[in-house]
């Protein structure tokens, strides 16, 4: 393994991180490193609330392993940022260390449902782990119960706030994550909430990298690339995207000099991602798999479906988005990272809980459109297509990976599914629904479909 290009002896730890799984060691982590470089402040602090199993791996590697950076031509370099590790059964010694003037941020990547709201995005009082911490606030179980301890323990001590940096992939990230703090803390101490409300910075952030599941395919790749038996290497795309609103407190780590964007506006960054990368990737998903294709990469060698993907891109989904930075430039990326073969990333999985994701990836361009006056034709075809997945997997009797399962394969099995899909307010808001040329637009799609497949509407 080759060693990290900086003293890691003489690095001090000022990132504290809860959830130290595979997207965290590719991506913040890789940044942190870069950092390290020419400041020694950084070292991160890796905390595992439920699984022991990551931090004890870090542990037993001396905090060492290998990121390997999947493009045409394979790269690999060893990442040493974390210096510290705590696993279930160390929370004394964690709340110690959140107690040191010298952590100055405290990030975290514990997915979406790791932060206990509820459907509106607040605070879920009624989650077993809300509970809890609320009546044992010294034992926190949930990351709201930990920021909210650790808040409560620097501010006891007169100790400037920490600033606690959500990763996770939601919008308006740090928002939700701050109101969740506050609202916790005032069940509890309601100067504590005040304090917390007037002094503690929550920075909106948006994360970008596709970083694929280690498996023994990744560490024999490691291993041969590098001579060395890592148990828990990390890959990912070249392409990574770090967006942070332009609020961290002076003392905080210079990310944008290893290039991290600092903005005013994560939200145009937040709605781009949305919208162009994964509307498109929802596109290709379902029209890919309808022709045969099986994973991204395929589907972009198919040119015909990629020049679809490229015009829905820039004359569909662009004209519909503030130009707070250059737009196409970030479509020409995606179209890029689409095209990379060295990530095996399936359509499949791109293709689960549509309900879901159809609404913000596709629907509300498609709405964008209609008020605009803009044509809508080429943008309701993946919504055809994914009717026409639902109906060919219950066909088929496969599964439907989607919390409304069992709503869909019930209209598959019906006589009217294009009007039995778009009646479900669940997915398709009624004003949208209701519209008669995207009706017609999305009929016309799958009849079209059914007849003579989907290369009849994307050309050749």
């Amino acid at each position: 393994m080759i060693a990290p290009q900086y003293d890691r002896k003489a690095i001090k730890t000022g990132v504290v991180h809860f959830g130290p799984g595979a997207f965290h060691r590719a991506h913040q982590a890789d940044y942190i490193d870069r950092l390290l470089c020419h400041d020694s402040n950084w070292g991160i602090a890796a905390v595992s609330l439920r699984s022991p199993g990551t931090v004890q791996a870090l542990k037993a590697q001396e905090g060492l392993y290998t990121l390997a950076i999947l493009d045409a031509q394979a790269s690999f370099r060893t990442i040493g940022a974390h210096n510290r590790f705590f696993g279930p059964g160390e929370g004394q010694a964690v709340r110690d260390l959140l107690r040191d003037p010298g952590i100055r941020i405290v990030s975290s990547t514990v997915t979406e449902k790791g932060y206990c709201l509820a459907g509106d995005g607040t605070l879920d009082f009624s989650h077993p782990d809300i509970v809890h911490d609320l009546a044992k606030p010294d034992q926190p179980e949930s990351l709201v119960g930990w920021l909210a301890l650790a808040l409560r323990d620097r501010r006891a001590e007169g100790l400037a706030p920490f600033t606690p940096l959500c990763c996770d992939n939601m919008v308006s990230n740090g928002r939700k994550l701050g109101l969740a703090v506050e609202a916790f803390a005032r069940r509890l101490d309601p100067a504590l909430a005040d304090w917390i409300a007037g002094e503690v910075r929550f920075p909106n952030s948006m994360v970008d990298s596709i970083t694929p599941a280690t498996d023994d395919q990744t560490r024999a790749k490691v291993r041969e690339a590098t001579g060395f038996a890592d148990a828990i290497p990390v890959s990912r795309e070249a392409y990574a995207a770090w967006i942070i609103e332009d609020v961290l407190p002076p003392g905080s780590p210079d990310l944008a000099s290893v290039g991290a964007v600092l903005t005013d506006d994560v939200a145009a960054y937040e709605l781009a991602k949305l919208r162009i990368l994964n509307g498109a990737h929802s596109s290709l998903a379902y029209l890919g798999l309808l022709i045969g294709h099986e994973t991204v990469a395929d589907a972009m060698n198919d040119a015909a479906l990629a020049r679809f993907i490229e015009r829905l891109i820039r004359e569909d989904i662009i004209p519909g988005l503030t130009p707070s930075f250059d737009l196409q430039a970030y479509g020409n990326e995606i179209v890029a990272r689409f095209r990379n073969p060295a990530i095996r990333h399936k359509l499949s999985q791109i293709a689960w809980d549509g309900s879901q994701k159809l609404p913000y990836r596709l629907l509300d361009t498609i709405a964008d459109a209609l008020a605009a006056g803009r044509p809508v034709e080429r943008l309701a075809i993946p919504i055809a297509a994914w009717m026409l997945f639902v109906d060919r997997q219950v066909s088929a009797g496969l599964q439907i990976v989607d919390p409304l399962a069992g709503e869909l394969a019930q209209i598959a099995l019906g006589p009217h599914l294009v009007d039995d899909l778009l009646a479900l307010e669940q997915i398709f808001p009624q004003a949208l629904a209701q519209n008669q040329q995207f009706r017609s637009t999305v009929d016309a799609a799958a009849s079209a479909m059914r007849e003579a497949g989907p290369r009849a509407l994307i050309g050749d």
